[in-house]
């Protein structure tokens, strides 16, 4: 590993394929100033990055390939979106998307290692598909990336060159939570038992569940990422000290950042294990919780599209659910408001217009109550569906429309 300057980039890749796949860290990680520089040393790319910010490089020679879109490649009109769970991502850049370039955000060296720090996910297996077919691997190195354990140290034999940069990490503070999502919360934490192993999907809703958890005992954490959420259970007493909190990536604000500076209890593991949902349903009393934009009376979600087009992706959603539902004691819930805001329609609709993002949750959770579904038959889900979760002024169409669908 040897450092270089910004400007000394075009020489790093002059022997790089034409048109070359460059795989870039994302979420709050993605290391913009190095991968500025890639894209003006490249006439043309392909720039594969999860939920990427904006800021990313942008023109017309640039096809944004990506499995989760993120607010940087949403509007973009060279998207080319690759459905895949996130456990399968790996796989992808072994097969069928090789990378050619690896564009990583690490920490400092350190005892001849570097740390991904918050953002693990899918970069070791991208660095090493790209070591195997002789591809080039840079780090922007910042003093700011937390150092963090597990799959996110490398040997610094893996990097061919590294450029320092001074960069504040972006910060998610998340907010208070709505009245809504307090309520979808409150329903939701009264179902985690003590000693639960927790996942937390993104959003507000998610976020809305911690502060019912307070006062449980020996949570612990196995998920694809979490927030500041968890230093609140810590503070409160309410986390197995004895076990680590298992995650791919992070998204938060300084706080998290300082907290999971090599901090011991953090392990930062790469998504195929994350992921897995062999793995997951190992985990006693696993509970899933994630969000989606609609479900329908068949117990369908749809989490990922908007109007016909690719708003995120599958994400680890469907990962986590199988696993959970395979966990001893296991429960995978889909928590949503009942009635989109903006939009001024019913989220819980009769059949989904859009592919589905998964299925057959435990239960669906909204603020009017929780619909059990796991374990019913199709017409008792969708009694149960409409009696608990959709809203009001929309029940009795939605029950006309369950007996059309041959429900009820």
């Amino acid at each position: 590993m040897r450092e270089v300057r910004l400007e000394d980039v075009p020489a790093l890749l002059a022997g790089v394929p034409a048109a070359p796949r460059v795989v870039a860290s994302g979420n709050s990680a993605t290391p913009l100033e190095l991968l500025a520089a890639v894209g003006e040393a490249l006439p043309a790319f392909r720039l594969n990055v999860l939920n990427a910010r904006p800021g990313i490089p942008d023109r017309e020679d640039v096809v944004h390939e990506t499995s989760f879109v993120g607010t940087g490649m949403r509007r973009s009109e060279r998207l080319a979106y690759v459905p895949s769970r996130l456990s399968l991502v790996p796989t992808l850049f072994a097969r069928a998307l090789p990378p050619d370039v690896v564009v990583v955000h690490t920490s400092p060296p350190r005892d001849g290692r570097v740390s991904l720090g918050i953002e693990v996910n899918v970069l070791p297996a991208a660095i090493e598909a790209a070591r195997a077919r002789g591809g080039v691997v840079l780090a922007q190195v910042n003093p700011r990336m937390p150092y963090t354990f597990g799959d996110a140290e490398l040997p610094v034999e893996l990097v061919d060159a590294v450029v320092e940069v001074d960069a504040a990490l972006p910060e998610h503070g998340g907010g208070e939570p709505d009245d809504a999502s307090r309520v979808i919360g409150e329903h939701v934490s009264r179902l985690v038992p003590d000693g639960a192993a927790l996942q937390l999907g993104i959003g507000a809703v998610p976020d809305a569940v911690l502060p019912g958890l307070v006062r449980r005992r020996n949570l612990r954490v196995w998920t694809e990422m979490f927030s500041d959420g968890v230093l609140h259970l810590d503070a409160a007493g309410a986390l197995d000290a004895e076990e680590p909190l298992v995650a791919s990536f992070l998204f938060g604000t300084q706080d998290l950042y300082r907290w999971v500076d090599r901090n011991p209890r953090v392990r930062m593991l790469r998504t195929e294990r994350t992921n897995d949902p062999g793995l997951i349903a190992r985990r006693p009393s696993m509970v899933s919780i994630n969000s989606a934009l609609q479900v329908d009376l068949f117990g369908q979600a749809n989490a990922s599209r908007l109007r016909a087009r690719i708003y995120s992706g599958f994400g680890g959603q469907t990962d986590f659910l199988v696993g959970a539902l395979h966990s001893p004691g296991g429960q995978a819930f889909l928590a949503l408001r009942s009635w989109h805001p903006r939009a001024d329609v019913s989220t819980v609709v009769p059949l989904l217009d859009e592919p589905a993002t998964s299925f057959q949750p435990s239960a669906i959770v909204t603020e009017n109550g929780l619909a059990r579904v796991w374990g019913l038959s199709q017409g008792d889900q969708a009694r149960e569906i409409i009696d608990n979760a959709a809203h009001p002024k929309v029940r009795e169409e939605l029950r006309e429309e369950a007996h059309f669908l041959g429900l009820l």
